[in-house]
């Protein structure tokens, strides 16, 4: 079962939090949030994207990012931008993508710590490989501030009770509430101060979650465990009690998410024609020409094609799925047999420089714009996977194939943070 646990969070003052809260560190590059900083002192970014506050074109993984951002961190905390709840807390963050619309679909999930032996026993599940570059400057940037600066982003099968306490806290007015200015998404925050319901929220995760999870944060979880582990490692009076035991999550029920699409571009045709390219593909699909207009995939097992002009629906034909088998019922695995490796020649997704990655948030102009600026030759447009299929893999210990699930809205950092000790 799963462990959750409360927390003395480190959170902004109402009156500067929309200031303060970003977006995720991988979600930016560098540029982009040295631009997205300019004027605003207060932004987290400074802390989780601290080359910002370097010379251009430090790497950002130069140990002197590292020394910046445990500066930041510190500052943040004697100016008062981040002050500790003087007592453990769950917490409440809601989401929004559409937040003006009056019938606008919020998601609300529990801002918890989870248990890092849980992700190491596998009771945390995960659907996507880790790199160990990535792992490791995560490590680092949890081992230099002793904090998860940033939430993972779990989800849970949803449960009736967890929904109805949820819903009592929510109908009062949230500590914060605002709409970011870069991408228009609506963000909620609530505390939960009532000690009986922090203890029911834990006892149900514990008695009757199975597992949690890991929607998006892969490296996030895998490097807090791991630092987990090593502090656990270096204190010979370890008790198993420690902060540095539990990492910060926000926990979705999973029936409240939002997965989008995730495309792909190529570069070239390997050398084939258009007729011969579209010949081709009659193998694994019955593909029809849908005309200039976009045309977005309706179903599982249809793709969209962007190609010299024209949108084409592509049908996968029986016999090229198979619908029992959790990876081989993904379009993302059909579309990388039947197409990228068979007739484009991409064998490895994660490795090879003729292929690009577009996530849906872009809307498919995005798609038809780098073909059209002859950037890429040919694009194609997947149907979503759904949170059964990424549970269906993550219980039966598969991995997804690289670049498959994008969720939105991403969690914004700065809501609350989890110092280790």
């Amino acid at each position: 079962m799963s462990v959750i646990k409360p927390f003395k969070g480190f959170r902004p003052p109402v009156d500067i939090v929309e200031k303060l809260a970003s977006r995720p560190y991988d979600v930016l590059n560098t540029e982009e949030a040295r631009e997205e900083c300019k004027g605003n002192p207060y932004s987290l970014l400074h802390v989780t994207k601290a080359e910002i506050d370097l010379e251009p074109g430090i790497k950002d993984t130069d140990p002197e990012v590292y020394l910046q951002v445990v500066k930041n961190y510190n500052s943040f905390k004697d100016y008062g931008w981040l002050v500790q709840d003087q007592e453990e807390k769950l917490y409440i963050y809601a989401q929004s993508m559409n937040p003006t619309d009056a019938n606008a679909h919020w998601q609300y999930g529990i801002v918890a710590c989870a248990y890092s032996e849980d992700y190491i026993n596998k009771v945390i599940k995960k659907h996507e490989l880790t790199r160990k570059d990535k792992e490791e400057d995560r490590m680092r940037h949890v081992r230099i501030t002793n904090a998860n600066v940033e939430p993972v982003f779990f989800a849970y099968p949803a449960i009736a009770r967890i929904d109805e306490i949820v819903a009592s806290v929510t109908a009062n007015k949230p500590i914060y509430d605002f709409i970011a200015k870069e991408d228009g998404f609506g963000h909620r925050f609530w505390v939960i101060d009532d000690r009986k319901l922090i203890d029911e929220l834990v006892e149900i995760f514990d008695k009757q979650v199975p597992a949690m999870y890991i929607a998006d944060g892969h490296h996030r979880s895998a490097a807090a465990a791991l630092v987990g582990q090593e502090k656990k490692e270096h204190n010979p009076a370890h008790t198993g009690k420690e902060e540095y035991n539990y990492f910060m999550t926000v926990i979705f029920p999973d029936n409240q998410l939002n997965v989008i699409d995730y495309n792909r571009v190529v570069k070239d045709l390997n050398g084939l024609t258009k007729e011969q390219f579209l010949n081709a593909l009659n193998d694994a699909y019955t593909v029809e020409d849908m005309g200039t207009n976009i045309y977005k995939p309706t179903k599982l097992h249809e793709h969209s094609m962007y190609l010299d002009g024209h949108w084409y629906k592509m049908t996968a034909k029986a016999g090229k799925y198979d619908d029992n088998d959790p990876i081989g019922v993904l379009d993302v695995k059909i579309l990388s047999d039947h197409v990228l490796d068979k007739i484009l020649g991409i064998k490895d997704l994660r490795t090879d420089k003729r292929i690009d990655f577009v996530g849906g948030i872009r809307g498919l102009g995005e798609l038809s714009r780098r073909v059209d600026s002859g950037e890429m030759k040919v694009a194609f447009a997947l149907y979503p996977v759904s949170m059964k299929q990424i549970i269906d893999i993550a219980d039966t210990g598969n991995i997804m194939p690289p670049k498959t699930t994008w969720f939105e809205p991403k969690l914004r950092s700065g809501l609350v943070i989890h110092e280790l000790a």
